[in-house]
């Protein structure tokens, strides 16, 4: 063999090893995000053991640093995730030391044990409303991979920060994907370069369910939950055709990126999934549909060889399926307590039956009951204490709620005509209702901080007519 050959073949060798070892890298495993906003969780022990065992996932990510949950996950090959808290950003943006010092207390100690892979700053930074966040993400970013680098475990953690889909100013049709002008040159711009020159991932939620319960009448039930057989989109802008709203919402990113001169960054799916419950106005959220969307994304995500999207064929898209369990303590509207695939204690039980390696037939999965909610409700809905409130922090939110004006509690006034001396249950249920018929369109909500619950039960009683809700 001529010197030149022999030269051809190292080069191709060496070219097919790099290939190997990037995708090896950048694997299409499928992980869950392990959220502990719950008062009735499994032990970290047993839930790693629930995540390898029975979800049979190879990643787990969590929103900050547990050192209970990291030393359970010690020897078990899973890959692993962690958050610096969003309250730290501002601090570490301006000090080094302090960056150093989080990744020694947080990371070092659990390294290699922990096969701590991922280090990310925040949690959908520019989602919130201080701004003055936003401008600290990217130096915060910086600090940390420096900090990695001095203490010597920089190789094996990436860096990065997971968004949400309203980063984008446009998302439809994809390929006029662009983010908001507000984070745009300040923000996005010097990420991009940081994840370019880190070779990190651009790491985004997704959810479909989000986007076509704000517009079911547009957006096709089946095109969010992959089981369209007829309803495709087509992107005027590149001719590319779309057969879900996934691959849709994904493209819309990976547009925006390339519009900034970054069109190779890879994403990862940082979070996306469909909740299995709801309240009474949210449409959609159910059992069936949960399952639906779940079973068809891991199929799509861990498929071999790697499906990509339209945009990208056969680019891995790496994610995290959110969560791990239905969450009790999450604040908000009901879908934010029910993206669980598994219920918490007692039983920590399958919601519905799914294997995260993606190698489990849909013949073998049981029956699933039948969606109940797919089209809005049809009704009245009022707003009451919910069973088992914690009744001495009744008082401080009966007070919040008639606090807001336009005389929201008027007719529980003495000598009025919902006035109950002594009932602390029956004027915080008046209130609640009456608070939130006045204000959900504004973004007022049902929850007030776990103490009242949606109803289709008319409260009302005597003379007394309770405010509702009318869908």
């Amino acid at each position: 063999m001529q010197p030149m050959q022999m030269g051809l073949l190292h080069l191709l060798v060496f070219s097919s090893l790099l290939l190997a070892l990037c995708s090896a890298e950048i694997s299409n495993k499928v992980g869950v995000n392990y959220g502990q906003l719950g008062n009735n969780l499994p032990s970290p022990t047993r839930s790693v053991w629930l995540i390898k065992h029975q979800l049979k996932a190879q990643r787990v990510k969590i929103y900050d640093a547990n050192p209970s949950i990291l030393r359970a996950l010690e020897h078990t090959g899973i890959q692993v995730s962690v958050m610096v808290p969003n309250e730290l950003i501002n601090a570490i943006a301006v000090n080094q030391t302090l960056a150093d010092s989080w990744v020694g207390s947080n990371v070092v100690p659990f390294h290699p044990a922990t096969k701590i892979r991922y280090l990310l700053v925040g949690n959908e930074i520019l989602s919130s409303a201080d701004n003055t966040t936003w401008f600290n993400l990217v130096p915060a970013m910086r600090k940390v991979k420096k900090a990695l680098k001095r203490h010597k475990v920089h190789r094996k953690v990436k860096v990065g920060t997971p968004l949400a889909m309203d980063v984008l100013a446009t998302s439809y049709p994809p390929s006029s994907g662009s983010f908001r002008p507000d984070v745009s040159d300040r923000v996005m711009k010097p990420m991009l370069q940081f994840l370019n020159r880190t070779k990190s991932f651009f790491f985004i939620d997704v959810y479909p369910y989000f986007a076509w319960s704000s517009d079911p009448k547009t957006i096709d039930l089946n095109y969010a939950l992959f089981e369209s057989k007829n309803v495709t989109v087509k992107d005027p802008g590149t001719g590319l055709v779309y057969t879900n709203l996934f691959d849709q919402m994904v493209d819309a990113v990976t547009f925006a990126m390339k519009k900034l001169g970054y069109p190779n960054i890879p994403i990862w799916i940082a979070e996306t999934g469909w909740p299995n419950a709801g309240d009474y106005d949210q449409i959609g959220a159910n059992i069936y549909n949960a399952a639906t969307y779940n079973r068809n994304v891991v199929k799509k995500l861990s498929a071999r060889p790697a499906i990509g999207t339209p945009a990208r064929p056969g680019w891995v898209l790496p994610s995290f399926m959110f969560a791990l369990y239905n969450e009790n303590q999450k604040t908000g509207p009901g879908t934010e307590r029910h993206f669980g695939l598994l219920y918490p204690n007692p039983n920590d039980s399958f919601v519905y039956d799914i294997d995260l390696s993606g190698e489990t037939p849909d013949t073998e999965y049981g029956k699933l009951p039948a969606p109940t909610n797919n089209e809005p409700y049809d009704g009245k809905i009022w707003c009451v204490v919910a069973k088992r409130a914690n009744r001495s922090a009744l008082a401080s939110a009966l007070s919040y709620a008639c606090s807001q004006g336009n005389a929201t509690c008027g007719p529980i006034q003495p000598g009025k005509a919902c006035y109950r001396k002594g009932s602390l249950v029956r004027q915080a249920s008046y209130a609640f209702s009456s608070y939130w018929a006045q204000f959900r369109k504004t973004g007022g909500s049902c929850y007030f901080n776990g103490l009242a619950t949606q109803t289709i039960e008319d409260p009302s009683y005597g003379s007394c007519e309770f405010p509702a809700v009318t869908l």
